[in-house]
Parts: structure tokens; sequence; C-alpha cells
């Protein structure tokens, strides 16, 4: 019976799946990260953990369990039955077991059951089709201002004009120097047109290649759609996640592990009893998943081996 199918199709549509006797495992929604070291986009996704103390069987698997494979709902959960007790015993005998797409189970030096999540499919249904995207570093381009220096020009000297004292030759000269041009078919008249004309395309092209360099050094690049922001962690004014001490069925044995907690120093607090009929008690609480995670390691190891982590639906 592939057990491991059926959690697996569970987690993409609820946040608690529970396998009767055995746990049940829990999903958290994790926002899009930016690796910056990696240039790496991470999508959203849902986080699985699982807690070894939620037992009870609510319905959830063995009704999915009875309706995949067309046998009554006793009938799931005496195979239900069945293959936690075959999980138990490989777990005692190798040490390990692994669960396809949800993750792998092992026992550590205390005899505690430690989870380690499969990181291969995304359950967050929201994110279907996005992957992990790495995107090249920008390098941006520094525009230099090149200052052009102008050319000298030599001063163009006035010289004079002679005057000739005999008016007659002057009008004789102009007379002889337009029949000239006149005669070889304006060829000085047609150079002066032309030459005219070069320098007045060579004054337009300069005025307009200054203009450009101008608007170029004046440029503002800017990204019109910039990615939103990435938020990893709640309002600070939420505290969704509390580390357990443990959880009783007696009031007197909550308010007795409440006093030793606040006697050795730690922020501890009461919940209301639940819907198992529990009263928990916690260490502290915490608006990051990340900072639960890091104290409850601690505290596993300095104090209580048995703590586990209690997320509050916001």
């Amino acid at each position: 019976m592939k057990m491991d199918l059926y959690i697996s199709q569970l987690l993409y549509r609820y946040q608690c799946v529970t396998v009767p006797g055995f746990g049940a495992f829990l999903t958290e929604i994790q926002s899009a990260q930016l690796h910056e070291g990696l240039h790496s986009f991470y999508p959203p996704k849902k986080l699985v953990s699982f807690n070894s103390y939620l037992k009870n069987n609510d319905g959830l698997l063995a009704n999915h369990l009875a309706q995949s494979e067309k046998i009554s709902y006793e009938a799931a959960v005496a195979i239900i039955e069945n293959q936690v007790l075959n999980w138990k015993s490989k777990l005692q005998d190798s040490g390990t077991i692994s669960l396809k797409n949800v993750g792998d189970f092992s026992l550590n030096a205390e005899k505690n059951l430690v989870f380690t999540p499969s990181d291969s499919v995304n359950y967050l249904t929201d994110s279907f089709g996005l992957t992990t995207y790495v995107s090249p570093s920008i390098k941006r381009e520094v525009l230099q201002q090149v200052v052009e220096k102008q050319e000298e020009k030599e001063p163009i000297a006035l010289v004079p004009e002679e005057r000739n004292s005999n008016p007659f030759l002057k009008y004789a000269a102009i007379f002889v120097l337009s029949a000239g041009l006149l005669g070889a078919g304006g060829v000085l008249g047609n150079n002066y047109y032309q030459q005219k004309v070069q320098e007045e395309t060579l004054a337009v092209q300069t005025k307009v290649q200054k203009q450009v360099e101008q608007k170029i050094q004046e440029a503002t690049f800017f990204i019109s759609n910039p990615l939103p922001a990435v938020t990893l962690t709640v309002k600070d004014s939420k505290m969704p996640y509390h580390i357990v001490a443990g959880a009783f069925l007696k009031e007197e044995n909550a308010t007795t592990m409440y006093d030793e907690l606040i006697h050795l120093g730690y922020p501890a607090k009461r919940i209301a009893k639940n819907q198992h009929g529990l009263y928990p008690v916690i260490y502290k609480s915490f608006s990051s998943y990340a900072e639960a995670q890091t104290e409850m390691q601690k505290i596993k190891e300095s104090h209580n081996p048995e703590a586990w982590l209690l997320i509050e639906e916001l």
C-alpha cells in the first residue's frame, strides 16, 4: 500500500494530515525568497514539518484511502494501523524509513523520531509552474562626460584694400571677371555654392551631435516594474510559533510544569484546554518560524528532548 502517495495528495489541500497512531504532518506557507549571494529567486512554498504527539484519528486519511481504494472506512483504518506497525518495525530494525515526496524519518541517539522533509515537491498550489530563477548580476555602465577641446581658430587678418587711383580700371576688372565667370560656365560660382552648402551641413551636424551627447549625459535609467519586497517574517504583534514543553490531561500537572519553567527563567505560558482535552504549557513564543526552530533545538539539547513546535493559525 502506497501510503506515502495518499499523504502527499492530501498535503496539497490541507494544512494538517494525521496518520493515526504515528503522528501528523503540518504545513506552513513560506513567502518568496531572494538569495543575494547566488542571485537566485525562490517561489513561495509550503514547509512540511512533523508532530509525533498528534496521533488521534481525525478521519481525513482514512476517508481518502477508502474512496481511492473503494473499500470501507473500517478496512481503511485497519490498513493504516498495519502500515504504522510496519513503519515502527523498520525504524527499530534499520533506524530509518523514507516516504516518497514527503520526507525521511530516523532515530537519533536518544531514540527520538527525527523528520527531514523532502524538497522535491512544492505543495503550494498557488506556486504551480513556478521554479527557482537565477539572474546574472547586473553591471551598470557609468557614463563619462567627455569634454572636447575646441580648436582655436586662427584670427582672420583684415587687410585694408588699396584703392586704385584709376576708377575706370576697377570697373574694367569687374567686367572682365564677370565675363570670365559666365564664359567658363559659372564654374567658380558653382564651387562657391557647394562650399557654402558643406559649411552649413557641417554646422547642423555639429549642433545635433552636441544635443545628443547632452541628452545621454542627462539620462536617468529606472526599472518600470520592480520586484515586490520580500517579507520573511510575520508582524511583530503576532507570535504564532510556540515551543511546547508538554500537554497534560490533568491541569495540576500543567501547573507544576509551568511553575518549574518560570523558576528556570523561561517566559512560560499556559494555553487553554485544546480540542483533545489537553492542557499545553509553552516555553516561549516567537514571530518567525526560523527563530522558533533555533530556540527549540537549544531547549532539546539543554532541558527537554521532547519539546515540539506548535504553529497557531492566524
